[in-house]
């Protein structure tokens, strides 16, 4: 039941029909956990709390993760808190490190992300931009992991010249926008912005975060249908947020009233998370993860949901009910367990909340993912 170590080369992988699984979430968890502020999101716990970020990493390895991504997310000089001990290339050394130890002991893909500037609104400049972006890409490279990942990039243009820098490093390259069905912040549509990834050289294209995964899986659709249209076949990638929000505005669950303190009511189940991982699976995508949200059990949930694809089960399986066998017997023994060995009976539940002035949705002001989806359960 244990991960064998199949090799750190994606495309080679994908390229031979693996299902390659990604982990979770890292900023969002650790400030559960009390690692991360909130609101300050960055990622200066890789040196201050080191064995707190790879706790976590080895929970998601255990859960079946192949890839171990650097905790490097939103690490630019201007974004730190005021008082930060550490540089960004002090924070992201130890994230590098952090995650090669975690990959020699687990045999997993080390990935690198590189996000947004932040300054791409202001400075409207590409040499500026691209020479910001490299500062970040550039200890990746040093560290020699395997995949480059552009994610959370809500505008498109900023995205391409994103990828420009990440295939210099002749590293594979995964590129994520963070948008819904409405698209990027200049309105540009899911479809466009697949094409304008997979052209600029993209190995892998597709979403990430702010969004929950039917949200996603929609917007997936749509990239897929375009991508085909133009005879355009990179690889398919999401990593969805872990909340539900389809009440969500064009930031997605940051636009709902309950971010960041009060969301763990709309936090999916993990029978969810299966549904999500067979449903991404039926459309033809073949790297899934998951964002903020995902906790190592969503993400052992997905192994187990696609275990006969995959070949086998994640160690952290060992203690899982994950045929439900136990509570099969459970049920034919006590009338309190009724339906509790049924997979068919979690995955079509609709939890509730305990709160009796609870509402399904929030009063968004401007709602942007309010459409089919909120349909699904």
């Amino acid at each position: 039941m244990g991960k064998g170590k199949l090799g750190r080369d994606i495309l080679s992988r994908l390229a031979s029909g693996e299902m390659i699984l990604g982990d979770g979430s890292y900023a969002c968890t650790l400030e559960r956990r009390g690692y991360v502020k909130a609101g300050s999101w960055t990622p200066e716990a890789a040196p201050e709390h080191p064995q707190a970020v790879e706790q976590l990493a080895i929970e998601f390895c255990r859960a079946g993760a192949d890839v171990t991504q650097t905790f490097s997310f939103w690490c630019h000089e201007d974004s730190l808190p005021k008082g930060c001990k550490y540089t960004c290339d002090e924070i992201n050394q130890t994230a590098c490190d952090i995650a090669k130890k975690i990959a020699q002991k687990y045999g997993t893909i080390t990935a690198g992300g590189l996000s947004q500037t932040g300054n791409f609104a202001r400075w409207a400049d590409k040499d500026k931009v691209q020479n910001d972006l490299r500062r970040a890409v550039d200890i990746l490279v040093k560290n020699d992991i395997d995949l480059i990942i552009c994610e959370y990039f809500r505008n498109v243009q900023e995205m391409e010249w994103a990828i420009e820098v990440a295939l210099e490093t002749g590293k594979p390259v995964a590129a994520n926008m963070c948008i819904g069905p409405s698209g990027d912040e200049n309105g540009v549509p899911p479809g466009e912005c697949a094409i304008r990834m997979a052209k600029a050289g993209a190995h892998l294209v597709g979403v990430n975060c702010l969004f929950d995964p039917n949200i996603l899986l929609e917007v997936m659709k749509d990239m897929k249908r375009s991508l085909d249209l133009f005879n355009l076949k990179p690889y398919l990638m999401v990593q969805p947020l872990g909340f539900r929000c389809p009440d969500g505005g064009s930031y997605g669950w940051v636009e709902l009233p309950e971010f960041p303190f009060a969301t763990e009511p709309r936090q999916i189940t993990r029978f969810e998370a299966r549904k999500f991982a067979r449903e991404a699976y039926d459309l033809g995508i073949r790297y899934m993860g998951g964002c903020c949200g995902f906790e190592p059990y969503h993400i052992r949930a997905m192994a187990e949901e696609l275990r006969e694809i995959r070949g086998k089960l994640p160690e952290a399986s060992d203690k899982s009910d994950y045929d439900l066998s136990t509570h099969a017997e459970l049920e034919k023994a006590f009338v309190r367990y009724k339906n509790k060995g049924s997979i068919d009976w979690w995955k079509s539940m609709e939890p509730c909340t305990g709160r009796p002035l609870s509402t399904p949705f929030c009063r968004q002001p401007k709602p942007v993912t309010v459409h089919k989806a909120i349909f699904k359960n």
